[in-house]
């Protein structure tokens, strides 16, 4: 899939907040921080965790599993025990939607 897919309303993720989606064969975690909006692939890549399950703080969210935390904007492993980024996903609003560009 390369091209943009509508998966929510603006209005159905809290601010700040989180929620998992499949957008094609891809579990995503999409979050809205600050009315801002950023999408990873809902996998720690520790131990394929779900990470829209874990806790969110300012731009981290740590999976529910062992803790491992991991930046928003860009999927970067910020904490042990995952050492590997997790993919990251442009993400565009238009109007009151939100649209997700998933690449293989």
């Amino acid at each position: 899939m390369s091209e943009f897919v509508r998966v929510a309303a603006v209005s159905e993720i809290p601010n700040p907040g989180k929620i998992a989606l499949p957008v094609g064969d891809t579990m995503i975690a999409l979050f809205q921080v600050d009315g801002q909006f950023y999408a990873l692939d809902d996998v720690c890549t520790h131990d394929d965790g779900p990470l829209a399950e874990g806790t969110l703080c300012g731009m981290t969210i740590a999976c529910p599993r062992h803790g491992a935390t991991f930046d928003i904007r860009t999927g970067a492993a910020l904490t042990m025990p995952a050492r590997t980024p997790t993919r990251s996903h442009p993400v565009e609003v238009r109007g009151d939607e939100v649209f997700v560009k998933v690449e293989e």
